[in-house]
Protein backbone atom coordinates (compact mmCIF):
# COMPACT_ATOMS: atom_id res chain seq x y z
CA UNK A 1 0.00 0.00 0.00
CA UNK A 2 1.33 3.42 -0.96
CA UNK A 3 1.89 5.78 1.99
CA UNK A 4 -0.52 8.66 2.41
CA UNK A 5 0.68 12.02 1.02
CA UNK A 6 2.19 14.33 3.64
CA UNK A 7 0.23 17.56 4.08
CA UNK A 8 1.00 20.74 5.98
CA UNK A 9 -1.62 19.68 8.53
CA UNK A 10 0.34 16.46 9.07
CA UNK A 11 3.55 18.43 9.60
CA UNK A 12 1.95 20.82 12.08
CA UNK A 13 0.39 17.92 13.99
CA UNK A 14 3.79 16.21 13.99
CA UNK A 15 5.43 19.32 15.43
CA UNK A 16 2.75 19.47 18.14
CA UNK A 17 3.12 15.78 19.01
CA UNK A 18 -0.45 14.96 18.01
CA UNK A 19 0.13 12.20 15.46
CA UNK A 20 -0.25 8.48 16.24
CA UNK A 21 3.01 6.54 16.33
CA UNK A 22 2.43 4.84 12.98
CA UNK A 23 2.00 8.17 11.23
CA UNK A 24 4.98 9.67 13.06
CA UNK A 25 7.16 6.92 11.61
CA UNK A 26 6.01 7.87 8.11
CA UNK A 27 6.69 11.57 8.76
CA UNK A 28 10.12 10.72 10.17
CA UNK A 29 10.96 8.95 6.92
CA UNK A 30 9.60 11.88 4.91
CA UNK A 31 11.70 14.42 6.86
CA UNK A 32 14.84 12.29 6.67
CA UNK A 33 15.14 13.20 3.00
CA UNK A 34 14.04 16.82 3.43
CA UNK A 35 16.40 18.59 5.87
CA UNK A 36 14.92 22.03 5.18
CA UNK A 37 11.46 20.85 6.23
CA UNK A 38 12.91 19.13 9.28
CA UNK A 39 14.67 22.35 10.29
CA UNK A 40 11.46 24.34 9.83
CA UNK A 41 9.51 22.02 12.13
CA UNK A 42 12.31 22.14 14.68
CA UNK A 43 12.01 25.94 14.68
CA UNK A 44 8.26 25.65 15.25
CA UNK A 45 8.80 23.40 18.25
CA UNK A 46 11.31 25.85 19.70
CA UNK A 47 8.84 28.71 19.26
CA UNK A 48 6.06 26.81 21.04
CA UNK A 49 8.39 25.84 23.89
CA UNK A 50 9.57 29.42 24.28
CA UNK A 51 6.02 30.81 24.25
CA UNK A 52 4.94 28.31 26.88
CA UNK A 53 7.88 29.27 29.07
CA UNK A 54 6.94 32.93 28.60
CA UNK A 55 3.20 32.67 29.26
CA UNK A 56 2.63 29.69 31.55
CA UNK A 57 3.57 31.71 34.66
CA UNK A 58 0.88 34.28 33.81
CA UNK A 59 -1.83 31.66 34.24
CA UNK A 60 -0.70 31.06 37.82
CA UNK A 61 -0.46 34.70 38.85
CA UNK A 62 -2.92 35.76 41.56
CA UNK A 63 -5.44 38.50 40.92
CA UNK A 64 -3.70 41.82 41.81
CA UNK A 65 -4.36 43.11 45.33
CA UNK A 66 -5.88 46.32 43.98
CA UNK A 67 -8.72 44.25 42.56
CA UNK A 68 -9.65 42.86 45.97
CA UNK A 69 -12.28 45.58 46.27
CA UNK A 70 -14.17 43.96 43.42
CA UNK A 71 -17.43 42.49 44.80
CA UNK A 72 -17.07 38.83 45.79
CA UNK A 73 -19.87 37.89 43.39
CA UNK A 74 -17.77 38.73 40.35
CA UNK A 75 -14.29 37.79 41.65
CA UNK A 76 -14.49 34.20 40.42
CA UNK A 77 -15.68 35.34 37.00
CA UNK A 78 -12.89 37.91 36.86
CA UNK A 79 -10.23 35.32 37.57
CA UNK A 80 -11.63 33.02 34.89
CA UNK A 81 -11.67 35.87 32.36
CA UNK A 82 -8.09 36.82 33.22
CA UNK A 83 -6.96 33.24 32.68
CA UNK A 84 -8.82 33.00 29.38
CA UNK A 85 -7.37 36.37 28.31
CA UNK A 86 -3.80 35.23 28.98
CA UNK A 87 -4.33 31.84 27.35
CA UNK A 88 -6.02 33.43 24.33
CA UNK A 89 -3.14 35.85 23.95
CA UNK A 90 -0.60 33.02 23.85
CA UNK A 91 -2.67 31.11 21.29
CA UNK A 92 -3.13 34.20 19.11
CA UNK A 93 0.57 34.95 19.05
CA UNK A 94 1.68 31.36 18.45
CA UNK A 95 -0.61 31.19 15.42
CA UNK A 96 0.71 34.49 14.05
CA UNK A 97 -2.47 36.45 14.76
CA UNK A 98 -2.38 39.97 16.18
CA UNK A 99 -3.54 40.65 19.72
CA UNK A 100 -6.24 42.94 18.39
CA UNK A 101 -8.56 39.99 17.84
CA UNK A 102 -9.07 39.89 21.60
CA UNK A 103 -10.59 43.38 21.71
CA UNK A 104 -14.35 43.70 21.57
CA UNK A 105 -14.93 40.47 23.48
CA UNK A 106 -14.91 42.13 26.91
CA UNK A 107 -18.03 41.97 29.07
CA UNK A 108 -20.32 44.98 28.91
CA UNK A 109 -20.33 45.22 32.68
CA UNK A 110 -18.28 48.34 33.45
CA UNK A 111 -16.64 47.00 36.59
CA UNK A 112 -15.49 43.82 34.92
CA UNK A 113 -14.18 45.74 31.91
CA UNK A 114 -12.25 48.10 34.17
CA UNK A 115 -10.72 45.17 36.05
CA UNK A 116 -9.67 43.46 32.85
CA UNK A 117 -8.14 46.71 31.64
CA UNK A 118 -6.11 46.80 34.85
CA UNK A 119 -4.80 43.32 34.18
CA UNK A 120 -4.08 44.28 30.57
CA UNK A 121 -2.18 47.34 31.82
CA UNK A 122 -0.08 45.07 33.99
CA UNK A 123 0.93 43.09 30.92
CA UNK A 124 1.41 46.03 28.55
CA UNK A 125 2.80 48.98 30.51
CA UNK A 126 6.46 49.99 30.49
CA UNK A 127 7.57 46.60 31.77
CA UNK A 128 5.12 45.35 29.14
CA UNK A 129 7.48 46.86 26.58
CA UNK A 130 9.95 44.17 27.64
CA UNK A 131 7.26 41.49 27.44
CA UNK A 132 6.13 42.55 23.97
CA UNK A 133 9.73 42.62 22.77
CA UNK A 134 10.38 39.17 24.25
CA UNK A 135 7.26 37.78 22.58
CA UNK A 136 8.34 39.16 19.20
CA UNK A 137 11.81 37.73 19.76
CA UNK A 138 10.66 34.18 20.51
CA UNK A 139 8.17 34.23 17.65
CA UNK A 140 10.49 35.43 14.89
CA UNK A 141 14.11 34.74 15.86
CA UNK A 142 13.88 30.92 15.44
CA UNK A 143 12.39 31.29 11.96
CA UNK A 144 14.70 29.60 9.45
CA UNK A 145 13.21 30.72 6.16
CA UNK A 146 11.97 34.24 6.80
CA UNK A 147 13.03 35.75 10.12
CA UNK A 148 12.73 39.26 8.63
CA UNK A 149 10.58 40.97 6.00
CA UNK A 150 13.41 42.96 4.39
CA UNK A 151 17.00 41.76 4.56
CA UNK A 152 20.19 43.65 5.39
CA UNK A 153 21.14 43.60 1.70
CA UNK A 154 18.35 46.16 1.24
CA UNK A 155 19.07 48.20 4.35
CA UNK A 156 18.24 51.60 2.84
CA UNK A 157 14.87 50.32 1.65
CA UNK A 158 14.27 48.79 5.09
CA UNK A 159 15.11 52.07 6.85
CA UNK A 160 12.90 54.14 4.56
CA UNK A 161 9.97 51.71 4.86
CA UNK A 162 10.05 51.37 8.66
CA UNK A 163 10.65 55.09 9.20
CA UNK A 164 7.65 55.94 7.05
CA UNK A 165 5.38 53.41 8.73
CA UNK A 166 6.15 54.37 12.34
CA UNK A 167 6.34 58.10 11.50
CA UNK A 168 9.89 58.69 12.76
CA UNK A 169 13.36 58.30 11.34
CA UNK A 170 14.99 55.12 12.66
CA UNK A 171 18.13 53.26 11.63
CA UNK A 172 19.53 49.97 12.94
CA UNK A 173 22.68 50.38 15.06
CA UNK A 174 25.96 48.90 13.78
CA UNK A 175 27.04 46.02 16.01
CA UNK A 176 29.73 44.43 13.85
CA UNK A 177 32.49 45.32 16.34
CA UNK A 178 30.63 43.27 18.94
CA UNK A 179 30.29 40.30 16.60
CA UNK A 180 26.68 40.84 15.54
CA UNK A 181 25.63 41.53 11.97
CA UNK A 182 22.25 42.82 10.84
CA UNK A 183 19.93 40.22 9.30
CA UNK A 184 17.16 42.70 8.52
CA UNK A 185 13.91 43.90 10.04
CA UNK A 186 10.15 43.80 10.03
CA UNK A 187 7.05 45.79 10.97
CA UNK A 188 4.94 44.59 13.91
CA UNK A 189 1.67 45.72 15.53
CA UNK A 190 1.98 47.65 18.80
CA UNK A 191 -0.67 48.74 21.28
CA UNK A 192 -1.83 51.72 19.22
CA UNK A 193 0.23 51.58 16.06
CA UNK A 194 3.16 49.94 14.27
CA UNK A 195 6.52 49.13 15.86
CA UNK A 196 9.79 48.03 14.28
CA UNK A 197 12.01 45.04 14.95
CA UNK A 198 15.63 44.74 13.81
CA UNK A 199 17.32 41.35 13.99
CA UNK A 200 21.03 40.49 14.30
CA UNK A 201 23.08 37.31 14.55
CA UNK A 202 26.66 36.29 15.38
CA UNK A 203 28.88 33.68 13.74
CA UNK A 204 27.50 30.97 16.03
CA UNK A 205 23.94 31.71 14.90
CA UNK A 206 22.86 33.42 18.15
CA UNK A 207 20.19 36.00 17.35
CA UNK A 208 19.21 39.18 19.13
CA UNK A 209 16.48 41.67 18.29
CA UNK A 210 15.97 45.39 18.83
CA UNK A 211 12.31 46.36 19.30
CA UNK A 212 11.51 50.04 18.64
CA UNK A 213 8.21 51.59 19.72
CA UNK A 214 7.01 55.18 19.36
CA UNK A 215 4.15 54.76 21.87
CA UNK A 216 5.95 55.98 24.99
CA UNK A 217 5.30 59.75 24.89
CA UNK A 218 3.30 59.62 28.15
CA UNK A 219 5.84 57.49 29.94
CA UNK A 220 8.18 59.22 32.38
CA UNK A 221 9.99 56.08 33.56
CA UNK A 222 13.16 56.55 31.51
CA UNK A 223 15.58 54.30 33.41
CA UNK A 224 17.76 51.68 31.79
CA UNK A 225 16.22 48.40 32.98
CA UNK A 226 16.69 44.66 32.78
CA UNK A 227 13.95 42.02 32.66
CA UNK A 228 13.88 38.27 32.26
CA UNK A 229 10.85 37.10 30.32
CA UNK A 230 10.85 33.30 30.29
CA UNK A 231 13.91 32.17 28.29
CA UNK A 232 14.64 35.69 27.03
CA UNK A 233 16.73 38.42 28.66
CA UNK A 234 15.70 41.99 27.81
CA UNK A 235 17.27 45.42 28.35
CA UNK A 236 14.82 48.25 27.74
CA UNK A 237 14.66 52.01 28.14
CA UNK A 238 12.55 55.06 27.20
CA UNK A 239 13.85 58.10 25.31
CA UNK A 240 11.15 60.68 24.63
CA UNK A 241 8.38 59.00 22.69
CA UNK A 242 10.64 56.08 21.81
CA UNK A 243 10.81 52.82 23.67
CA UNK A 244 13.72 50.46 22.95
CA UNK A 245 14.06 46.83 24.01
CA UNK A 246 17.01 44.58 23.20
CA UNK A 247 16.20 40.86 23.52
CA UNK A 248 18.31 37.71 23.31
CA UNK A 249 18.96 34.35 24.90
CA UNK A 250 22.46 35.44 25.98
CA UNK A 251 23.57 36.16 29.54
CA UNK A 252 23.00 39.49 31.25
CA UNK A 253 26.60 40.74 31.08
CA UNK A 254 26.85 40.13 27.33
CA UNK A 255 23.46 41.72 26.72
CA UNK A 256 24.52 44.73 28.83
CA UNK A 257 27.57 45.19 26.62
CA UNK A 258 25.44 45.17 23.47
CA UNK A 259 22.72 47.38 25.01
CA UNK A 260 25.31 50.03 25.94
CA UNK A 261 26.61 50.06 22.36
CA UNK A 262 23.06 50.40 21.00
CA UNK A 263 22.25 53.19 23.44
CA UNK A 264 25.40 55.15 22.54
CA UNK A 265 24.63 54.97 18.82
CA UNK A 266 21.01 55.99 19.26
CA UNK A 267 22.11 59.01 21.31
CA UNK A 268 24.26 60.33 18.46
CA UNK A 269 22.60 62.91 16.15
Amino acid sequence: MNPLPVTEADLQAYADGLLPQSRRVEIDAYLATRPAEAERLHAYREQVAALRALFNPVLDEPVPARLSETPRACSWHLQRHVQRYAAGLAIAISSGAAGWMLHGKMQSDAMLAQSLDSVSAKLFNVSGLARQAAIAHVVYSPDVRRPVEIGADQEEQLVAWLSKRIGSKIRPPKLGKLGYELIGGRLLPGESGPVAQFMYHDTAGQRLTLYVSTEQAQNKDTGFRFAQEGPVNVFYWIDGKFGYALSAGINKSELTRVANAVYEQLEKP
